[in-house]
C-alpha cells in the first residue's frame, strides 16, 4: 500500500503580522479535498514542527500537492504567510531499508507561485508504503475528521505485558502479640495485602501471644513495582470482630529473588501498631512498638505467571530472563484487510464501522491503526514474533473504535470477532493465506460480523530444537517440583489478568480493558449451559472411535459378514500361535492408519467452529444466562428457573457417578466377603482357574477363549451371560447412603 508522505520539519526568517507585530505560525498541507494541519505556536517566527503527514495513493485527488504556512490570528481569517507547491509526478520513491529522505530548506511563494517571499520552510516528500518507518506516527488522511485525543487512538502501536512475578509470602510466626484488652489472651491471624489482592492466613487455634502458622499466602506482581506488600496482625475479639494490633509495609523491590528451590532466609520484622494515650492527644499519630513477625519472603521468577488461559496459552516461559532458552523460530503475520464488516454505530444518520485489529502473542502485543467508515478495512501490516514453543496459540481480534472524539470516553470498543491459530497446526516454511470467519455470540444469538484476511508464516530455526521440545514440559520445572493447588492457580490468574489489563490501559494510547480481556478470554472459567453441552458431546465425539470398534467386533462375533469374521478367525490362530507378533502388528496398523490419513490432513489452520461450540442450536435463555453478570442482575423468578434447571443437570451427573461409583464397589466386593456366598464362590473359582491356567499352556488357552468370544450365533443364548449375572448380583454401599 503506497502513501505520499510529507514531513514538515520547521520554518524559519518569518515575517510578523504588521498589526499584532508577532507571528503564530502553523503549517497546511493540502491535496485535494484532504488538509491536514500542524500545531500553531504562538509569538515563534522560527518554530519547530517535524511532523509527518500521510495521503493514501489510492485516494489521492489532485496532482498538484499544497503546503501553506498561515499565521493564527484570534479574530477573523487567519493570514496567508506563504506556500510551497509540488508536482506528484515528481516525488521521489523510497522504499526500505534505504535511508530517510533529507529534508529541504524550500523558499515561500505567494499565492499565484510568482514572487518569491520571506521566510523557508524545511520538508521532505516522498512516495512510500506502510513498511515506512514514519508510517506509525503519521497522520492519515483517512483519519482527517479525527480531532483531539482521537489522533492518538487511530495510530498502530505495539504494546509489552508487564513483567509478572510469583510473590510467595511464608508467615512463621509471631512473638510478643499484645491486644487492647491485657486481660485476654490473643487469638491473632495474619492479613497481607500487594494492591487489590487480600489473602489471609487461618486463625491461630489457640490463645497466646506467639502464635505459629507456617502457611504461604500467593500474590502477583508486576514490574515496575508500584504496590507494597501491607501485613497487619488481626485479633479474634469476638465471632464478627477483629482488631489490628501490629502493621507493617514492605516495598517488593527489597525481597530476594529466586530462580530454582532453594531455601530463602527468613527473617524478623518489627511491626507497628498506632497508639492512643488517655493523656496523650498531642501523641495520637505516634508509632510504638507492638511486636515483631517472622517471615520467609522471595520474588519467584522460576515459574511462568499464568495471565491467560491455559487452553489457548501465547508463552510459557519463566519470569526471570536468565532461565529463558534460544528461540526456535519465527512467527510473521501479516494482517491484510477485513471484508463485509457489519455495521457497528451510526454517524451522521449513517452506518460506520472504525476497525482495528489486535494481535497478541507472548509477551507482545500488536494493535494496527484503525480505518474510519470502512466495511471493508484494509491494513496491510506486518508483525514478527519470536517463538519459542510450537504448542502455542496467537490470538487476534478486530474490534470497533469508540475513541475518535472528546465526548467518547464512556463507550466501550465493540467486539467484531476473534480468530485464535495454534502454531503447532501449522507447517514450516509455508504462507498461509486465508480468510478466517469474524464470529460473536450476542445475547441476540449467533452472528458473522464479518472475514478477517491473514497472511501467516512460521519459520523454523532449529528442527532438532522444536523435536526435543515435544518431549519436554509444558510449564518450566518449578510448576512441577512445587505445585501450586487447582484453586492458588484460578486465584493467581484472575489476579494477573486484571495487573495486565489494568497496566494496558495505562499506555497511550491504551489498550483497553475491554480489549485485553476478550483477547485473553478473562471470562473462560464460567457457567454456561452452552458450553457444558459443547464439553459433553466433544467427550461423546471422542469415545466415538471406541464405539465404532466395538460395534464392528459385534458384529464380527455376530457373523454379520462371514468372510471378515473367518479372517479375524486366521488372524487370531496367528497371533496365538506367534505371540510375539502382537505388539509389532499393533503399532503397524497404526503407522498405516496414520499414512492413509494424510492424504485427508488440513490443508488451512482451522478457525472457530460453530457446530462444536454448540453455538448454532443455542436457546435465548442459555443465551441470556451466559451474558449475566456475576453476581446475578436477574429477576428472582428467572434465578429460581435456572437454578431448578441446573438441579434437574446436576441431578442426572449425580446418578451417573452414583452408577459408575456402584460398578466400582462391586469390584471391591468381590473379595471383600459383604456377600459370604459370592465372595466364597468367587474365591473357589479363582483357585480352580489358577490350577486350570497352571496345567494348561497358555496358547491353549488363549485359543479356547478366542474361540468360544467369536463362536457363531447359533451357540450364543439372548440371556445375560452367567459373569454378568454374578456381577450385577454383588453388593455396593449404595443402600448404606442416606
Amino acid at each position: 500500500m503506497f502513501y505520499l508522505y510529507v514531513r514538515v520539519v520547521k520554518a524559519r526568517d518569518l515575517p510578523p503580522n504588521p498589526v499584532s507585530g508577532s507571528c503564530d505560525p502553523y503549517v497546511e498541507v493540502k491535496l485535494g479535498n484532504y488538509k491536514g494541519k500542524t500545531q500553531h505556536f504562538e509569538k515563534k517566527p522560527n518554530p519547530l514542527w517535524n511532523q509527518v503527514f500521510a495521503f493514501s495513493k489510492d485516494k489521492l485527488q489532485s496532482s498538484i500537492l499544497e503546503v501553506f504556512l498561515r499565521d493564527r490570528e484570534m479574530v477573523g481569517r487567519d493570514d496567508y504567510i506563504g506556500k510551497v507547491i509540488f508536482d506528484m509526478h515528481e516525488v521521489p520513491t523510497r522504499v526500505p531499508p534505504d535511508s530517510p529522505l533529507a529534508p529541504q530548506w524550500y523558499r515561500l511563494e505567494d499565492r499565484r507561485g510568482e514572487t518569491k517571499l520571506k521566510g523557508e520552510v524545511m520538508l521532505a516528500v516522498w512516495m512510500g508504503t506502510q513498511a515506512d518507518e514514519a508510517f506509525p506516527d503519521s497522520w492519515h488522511s483517512d483519519a482527517a475528521s479525527v480531532h483531539g485525543e482521537g489522533v492518538y487512538n487511530v495510530r498502530s502501536k505495539v504494546y509489552v505485558s508487564p513483567k509478572l512475578w510469583y510473590l510467595r509470602v511464608n508467615v512463621i510466626e509471631a512473638q510478643d502479640v499484645e491486644p487492647h484488652d491485657k486481660t485476654q489472651q490473643p487469638q491473632v491471624f495474619v492479613k497481607a495485602q500487594v494492591g487489590n489482592q487480600v489473602l489471609k492466613t487461618k486463625l491461630c487455634p489457640t490463645k497466646t501471644p506467639n502464635p505459629l502458622w507456617n502457611e504461604d499466602l500467593l500474590f502477583v506482581a508486576a514490574e515496575p513495582f508500584e504496590e507494597q506488600l501491607v501485613l497487619t496482625l488481626e485479633n479474634r475479639v469476638a465471632p464478627s470482630k477483629d482488631e489490628t494490633v501490629g502493621r507493617i509495609v514492605l516495598p517488593l523491590h527489597t525481597f530476594e529473588k529466586r530462580m530454582d528451590h532453594r531455601t530463602i532466609h527468613s527473617k524478623w520484622f518489627n511491626m507497628e501498631k498506632f497508639g492512643f494515650g488517655v493523656l496523650e492527644a498531642d501523641k495520637r499519630h505516634e508509632q510504638k512498638f507492638s511486636s515483631r513477625i517472622h517471615l520467609r519472603v522471595c520474588l519467584e521468577g522460576g515459574y511462568h505467571v499464568m495471565d491467560e488461559s491455559t487452553m489457548y496459552i501465547s508463552d510459557q516461559r519463566p519470569t526471570s530472563k536468565q532461565l529463558w532458552k534460544q528461540p526456535i523460530g519465527l512467527l510473521e503475520v501479516g494482517i491484510l484487510s477485513a471484508q463485509g464488516v457489519q455495521q457497528m454505530k451510526t454517524k451522521d444518520g449513517r452506518g460506520a464501522t472504525d476497525a482495528y485489529c489486535v494481535a497478541k502473542y507472548g509477551l507482545k502485543w500488536v494493535r494496527t491503526r484503525t480505518i474510519l467508515d470502512s466495511f471493508n478495512p484494509k491494513w496491510n501490516e506486518q508483525y514478527t514474533w519470536e517463538v519459542y514453543d510450537p504448542s502455542t496459540v496467537i490470538t487476534l481480534g478486530v474490534f470497533d473504535n469508540n475513541h475518535l472524539g472528546s465526548n467518547d470516553g464512556g463507550k466501550n470498543d465493540a467486539r467484531i470477532g476473534k480468530v485464535r491459530i495454534r502454531l503447532s497446526t501449522l507447517e514450516t516454511d509455508r504462507i498461509y493465506t486465508n480468510s478466517y470467519p469474524l464470529l460473536v455470540l450476542q445475547p441476540s444469538g449467533l452472528k458473522k460480523m464479518g472475514e478477517l484476511h491473514l497472511a501467516v508464516r512460521f519459520t523454523c530455526l532449529s528442527l532438532a530444537h522444536m523435536i526435543y521440545l515435544y518431549g519436554q514440559p509444558l510449564l518450566p520445572k518449578m510448576h512441577y517440583l512445587h505445585p501450586f493447588t487447582v484453586n492458588q492457580v484460578d486465584s493467581l490468574r484472575f489476579q494477573a489478568m486484571r495487573i495486565v489489563a489494568t497496566r494496558l490501559g495505562r499506555a497511550e494510547p491504551p489498550l483497553r480493558k475491554e480489549v485485553v480481556e476478550y483477547m485473553i478470554d478473562v471470562d473462560s472459567h464460567m457457567w454456561s449451559m452452552r458450553r457444558s453441552k459443547a464439553n459433553f458431546f466433544r467427550v461423546v465425539s471422542l469415545f466415538s472411535g471406541m464405539m465404532s470398534i466395538s460395534k464392528w467386533i459385534g458384529e464380527v462375533c455376530q457373523w454379520k459378514n462371514p468372510v471378515t469374521t473367518v479372517l479375524v478367525h486366521v488372524l487370531f490362530f496367528i497371533l496365538v500361535c506367534y505371540p510375539e507378533l502382537i505388539l509389532p502388528t499393533v503399532f503397524l496398523y497404526m503407522f498405516l492408519i496414520g499414512v492413509w490419513n494424510f492424504r485427508f490432513r488440513p490443508r488451512n489452520p482451522p478457525h472457530m467452529d460453530t457446530k462444536l461450540s454448540w453455538a448454532e442450536a443455542v436457546a435465548a435463555d442459555e443465551l441470556d444466562e451466559e451474558f449475566d453478570t456475576f453476581p446475578t442482575t436477574k429477576a428472582q423468578d428467572v434465578v429460581r428457573m435456572r437454578y431448578d434447571r441446573l438441579r434437574s443437570v446436576a441431578g442426572r451427573i449425580q446418578t451417573v457417578v452414583g452408577d459408575i461409583a456402584t460398578q466400582g464397589e462391586r469390584f471391591q466386593g468381590l473379595l471383600s466377603w459383604r456377600d459370604p456366598r459370592a465372595t466364597s464362590l468367587f474365591v473357589m473359582f479363582c483357585f480352580v482357574v489358577a490350577v486350570a491356567l497352571y496345567i494348561t499352556p497358555f496358547k491353549m488357552v488363549a485359543l479356547v477363549a478366542g474361540l468360544l468370544w467369536l463362536r457363531h450365533p447359533k451357540f450364543r443364548s439372548k440371556l445375560p451371560s452367567v459373569p454378568s449375572n454374578f456381577f450385577r448380583r454383588l453388593p455396593s454401599r449404595a443402600d448404606s447412603m442416606l
